[in-house]
Parts: C-alpha cells; sequence; structure tokens
C-alpha cells in the first residue's frame, strides 16, 4: 500500500512539474500574442460591426471573419459579442461566423501552437479555418431557418438593454482614425488594458489547460488512448480521430486557449492530426457554452447548433489531415514528451525575461490609464476582469449611483446575486452609497439596491410602485408578482 501511495504521488509531482514546464515554455508566446491581440482591439473600431453584417453572403462572410480575428476573445466573450450582434440586426450566420473567427482565427492561438506543437499545427489552423467557416454557412443556411432566427431574436430583444438605456458619453465612442490613435499614448493605454484583461480574463481557462494536459501527459496510459483512437486503420482512423475530437471538447470544460496545452497532450496521447486540429476547433461546443446557447437561443435552435458546429469542426478537421497528408506535411513525430522538464538558459528563458519585463511595464500603464488619457468609453468587467466598449456591452448593471458593463450574460448573473463581493469599496465610494441610502429601493426580484430615478423599469402592484435594475427583472415580475412581493 504504502509503494503504491508513493508512486501516486511520484506521478501528481511529475504532472504538476510537466504543466509548469509547458506553460514555461510558451510563456513568451502568450506574453507577445496578448500584446499583439491587446493593440489590435484597441486600434480597431467595433461600434459600426453589427450595421455590417446583414446577411451571409460571400463578402459579408468575409468581412465577419476578419471583424473576428481582429476581435480576439475567450469563449464567452466571442459568445456574448456574437449575441450582441444579432440582437443589434446583424445576420444570425454572420454573427455566428465572427464567434468562430475570433476563438480560431486569432494571434495568441497561432503563436502558441507553434512553440508547443510545431508550424504545421498553426498552418493547420489558418488553413482549416476559412474551411470551417464555409462549412458552417453552408449548414447554417438549410438548419438555421427563418422562423427559429426570428423566434430568437424577438425573445433576446426583450431582455436586452438597448442604446437609449446607455449614457451618451458611452455610445461616442472614439472617432479618431486609427492611424492617429497609433501615436497617442492613451491609445497605447487602451491597448494595454486589453492586454491585462484578457490575460485576466482567460487565467481559469490557461490554468486547468496546463495542470489537465500535465495530468493527461503523465498519468493516462498509452494503452488508454490506443483504445480511444483506434490507430492503424487509414481513413477510418483519420474519421473516427476528427469526430471524436469535439466530443472531448465537450467533455473538458476547457475552452479558448487553455485547449492548446490539452491537443498537445492528445497528440502525445496519439490522437490523428485531424484529430487535433478538430479538437481545437471545438472549444466553443465545451459544455458550459451550449448551456449558454440554450439560454440565448431555445432549445430547438441550439440542438441545431451544436449538430452543426460538430460536423463543421469535425469536417473541417478531416479535410485538413487528408491536405497535409497528401502533401507530407503531418508531423511523424507524436511528441514523446511534450516539453523538456529541467531549466536550462536557452533562448525561451530569455525571451521569457524579456516579456515580463515588457508586461510589467504594460500593467503599469494599465494601471495609470487614466492619467494617460485612456478612453472613458471602456469599462472594466468587475467579474472576470475583461475590458468592454460599453456601447457594444452585452449587459450592465447600476448599483450604488455607478454603472458598471459586462462582456457577457454569464458575468452579470454573477453580479446582480451579490454586488458587493465584486466592489472594490473606498472612502468616496462607502460614502456616496451612504448618502444614497434613503433614496434607495431594492428590486423585488434580484434584490438589488437601486435609484429609483436611474431605474431600468418600474410596475405597479396592489397599489404599490416597484422598481428594477433591468427589463428581464420586470418581466419577471410581471408573470407572477405575487412571488416576489
Amino acid at each position: 500500500m504504502e509503494i503504491l501511495a508513493a508512486s501516486i504521488l511520484t506521478q501528481f509531482i511529475r504532472s504538476i512539474i510537466e504543466s509548469i514546464y509547458m506553460f514555461w515554455e510558451t510563456l513568451w508566446a502568450l506574453g507577445l500574442g496578448f500584446m499583439l491581440s491587446g493593440a489590435v482591439q484597441a486600434f480597431t473600431s467595433k461600434s459600426e460591426m453589427d450595421k455590417a453584417l446583414g446577411n451571409h453572403n460571400p463578402k459579408t462572410v468575409v468581412k465577419a471573419s476578419g471583424l473576428g480575428a481582429v476581435s480576439s476573445s475567450c469563449s464567452y466573450a466571442a459568445s456574448a459579442m456574437a449575441k450582441s450582434l444579432f440582437v443589434k440586426g446583424a445576420d444570425f450566420i454572420s454573427a455566428i461566423v465572427f464567434m468562430f473567427a475570433s476563438t480560431n482565427l486569432v494571434i495568441e492561438l497561432g503563436i502558441v501552437l507553434v512553440v508547443l506543437m510545431g508550424w504545421q499545427f498553426m498552418a493547420a489552423e489558418f488553413i482549416g479555418g476559412p474551411i470551417m467557416i464555409m462549412l458552417l454557412v453552408i449548414l447554417g443556411s438549410f438548419f438555421f431557418t427563418p422562423t427559429l432566427i426570428e423566434a430568437a431574436r424577438s425573445k433576446l430583444r426583450k431582455s436586452s438593454p438597448s442604446d437609449s438605456d446607455l449614457d451618451e458619453q458611452s455610445v461616442n465612442l472614439e472617432k479618431q482614425p486609427w492611424s492617429v490613435r497609433l501615436k497617442s499614448v492613451s491609445g497605447w493605454a487602451d491597448a494595454a488594458s486589453y492586454t491585462m484583461a484578457d490575460l485576466t480574463m482567460l487565467r481559469r481557462e490557461m490554468f486547468f489547460g496546463y495542470l489537465i494536459a500535465g495530468f493527461l501527459a503523465v498519468m493516462v496510459p498509452v494503452s488508454f488512448w490506443n483504445i480511444l483512437f483506434i490507430p492503424g486503420n487509414g481513413i477510418w482512423t483519420q474519421i473516427e480521430n476528427a469526430i471524436i475530437g469535439p466530443i472531448i471538447a465537450l467533455l473538458s470544460f476547457v475552452c479558448s486557449i487553455g485547449n492548446v496545452p490539452l491537443a498537445a497532450a492528445l497528440w502525445h496521447g496519439g490522437i490523428s492530426f485531424g484529430g487535433v486540429i478538430s479538437f481545437i476547433f471545438a472549444d466553443l461546443i465545451a459544455m458550459p457554452l451550449v448551456l449558454i446557447y440554450r439560454k440565448f437561443y431555445g432549445g430547438i435552435l441550439t440542438k441545431r447548433l451544436f449538430f452543426v458546429f460538430w460536423a463543421t469542426m469535425s469536417t473541417a478537421g478531416l479535410i485538413v489531415d487528408l491536405i497535409f497528408s497528401a502533401l507530407k506535411l503531418v508531423p511523424s513525430n507524436h511528441l514523446s514528451t511534450i516539453t523538456t522538464a529541467h531549466f536550462s538558459w536557452g533562448y525561451t528563458t530569455f525571451l521569457n525575461i524579456l516579456f515580463i519585463v515588457i508586461l510589467s511595464v504594460l500593467y503599469w500603464l494599465y494601471k495609470n490609464r487614466q492619467r494617460f488619457g485612456g478612453s472613458n468609453a471602456y469599462a472594466i468587467d468587475p467579474i472576470c476582469g475583461m475590458q468592454v466598449e460599453k456601447a457594444n456591452a452585452p449587459a450592465f448593471a447600476k448599483f450604488n449611483d455607478s454603472t458598471f458593463y459586462f462582456c457577457s450574460d454569464r458575468c452579470y448573473k454573477k453580479f446582480i446575486v451579490s454586488p458587493e463581493r465584486f466592489i472594490e469599496k473606498d472612502s468616496n465610494q462607502i460614502e456616496q452609497g451612504e448618502s444614497m441610502a434613503s433614496d434607495t429601493v431594492i428590486d423585488p426580484v434580484c434584490k438589488m439596491e437601486i435609484d429609483p430615478k436611474t431605474a431600468a423599469a418600474h410596475s405597479t402592484y396592489n397599489g404599490t410602485e416597484y422598481y428594477f435594475c433591468n427589463i428581464s427583472c420586470a418581466q419577471s415580475f410581471e408573470q407572477d408578482p405575487s412571488k416576489y412581493v
């Protein structure tokens, strides 16, 4: 028993060490990717996106792909942005294309793939992405019927804030051309804010991605992978692996860039080249996201979404596998080890030190962004730390005479349950809250404290006036007032 316990402990420690060195190997790539992504997001306005995506003809699909690629996001924020575009009038398929591109055709993903797995995987990602998008448009045209789409849009519009609910400063975004902002300190302060916000937002995905990958690489025996991936059957292995890749993504609960270390572990385990690519593509069908789609669009449309996503991800992975096999570009080495588990003074170490210094400077710039004139058109989501454009925020809430903006309904829901947990209360904020106490009321649905003057809605029941922080709470109240009074 003692020998078994010692063996398990040794394997556990080896798994942790593998995770740490995997992260160290890719640290500079993550830093470079997030820095470039932050700059692109800061100097590219999103305020007119919904007007540009009114259909899904080839020109619009290309435009949606390009806008998505420069709007690098985590999977949750991407799904929320797609929903926001859809509510404002964007074509449903174009909004979904935007979502695909903003998680799969992004800078940081490609850089980390090169460092951790090789250039072939980065090339496959950027070749397979457009293939997947074309398949999505074709299948979506058959399965996403106008009746289902309009029903979903109508449902979402009832509970979504309109531009009139936002303050004038939020809607008035920066109108300067990007070339002018590129030369300004305030523009770079916004870029630093995006970089730090993206790092904050994705810290959990990256932590669990590297941790799980380390355990898969060390503790899962080769015999298990051989049963799962059925090696040695030619085209049938390629088909089976491309189909099973998205299933693993569905059950892994890890999405966005956290998928890359997991993909490396699967490649180490023996999955085919196309299986790896379909797995990476499938970050948008991790189980938590499927549940979010169901809430956004309803059960019927979500089932069709899942089927179309799975079919396009698997098919794109298989097509890429066949192309790269025909060109003899598929790596023959399945990574006997993912990383070299020891420290050395190589180029990786020097690059890591350099980017740690640069990220420290960016963090300082981010903390002092208002001093350098950072734009008031942006806000930090108090839940996940993501920077969002106020005018395009999927949700917002008022609390203690302040407005808070969120990257997704997921963050918004967490906030309204207990706002105090997520707000840094300095002395000015506390004094402001105390001075308002006598003028505020409680939303009977979410129990949030609000000012009646700025309430999103109000309703009269049994001669008493009730106020609500958002339209959704008001609708819930009107359906069954006695439940909340």
